[in-house]
């Protein structure tokens, strides 16, 4: 396990309205866009950032784009900084949350999901950060045969409210609205 310190630069991207990391620099998408390299440039330095979080973001982009996504974080990323990244599972065995989560949402255009995509499962998105020359650490996944795991995580290094841990949906051995959760480390 990593531990970042308080003195290290760590950014949250798509953060919406919710602070679930205290000290965090909060960025949306229009100030810092995980597709245009220059909106990091413009606040970063290479190699400066210990920590990057992303809460339900990378499903908004096509996989290919997640790699290119993935490889202009890995630039900014000290050697050994990591990713938290965190997206719907596309194994968790539950209809309601398939339909609510899967490409295009379930209905509304003005719905979250609407802009969905792809639905990850934990052999593409760790093939996508992988591509991007990342090292990944599976935190909370379905398999095939929609089996949870879990492996502790430090929420030091990056709360994920839609998690087993912090998620109300989640209780005891109950899922209701798992993420897949990844820490996808700069090697």
């Amino acid at each position: 396990m990593f531990v970042i310190h308080q003195n290290e630069l760590k950014v949250v991207v798509g953060a919406g309205a919710f602070n679930n990391n205290p000290g965090w620099i909060q960025t949306q998408e229009d100030e810092l866009n995980l597709l245009d390299e220059s909106t990091w440039e413009n606040k970063f330095k290479h190699n400066s950032i210990s920590a990057i979080l992303a809460e339900h973001v990378w499903e908004h982009l096509t996989f290919e784009q997640g790699v290119e996504a993935a490889k202009i974080c890995y630039k900014f990323l000290k050697s050994s900084g990591h990713i938290r990244c965190a997206v719907p599972d596309a194994f968790f065995p539950d209809e309601t949350y398939q339909n609510i989560v899967k490409v295009g949402g379930p209905g509304p255009i003005d719905h979250p999901a609407a802009s969905h995509k792809i639905v990850h499962n934990y052999i593409t998105l760790t093939q996508m950060f992988e591509n991007a020359g990342f090292e990944v650490i599976l935190l909370e996944y379905c398999d095939e045969s929609g089996k949870f795991y879990y492996s502790e995580w430090d929420a030091n290094d990056g709360v994920i409210y839609r998690s087993k841990r912090y998620d109300a949906r989640n209780q005891g051995d109950q899922l209701g609205f798992p993420s897949l959760i990844v820490d996808a480390i700069k090697r």
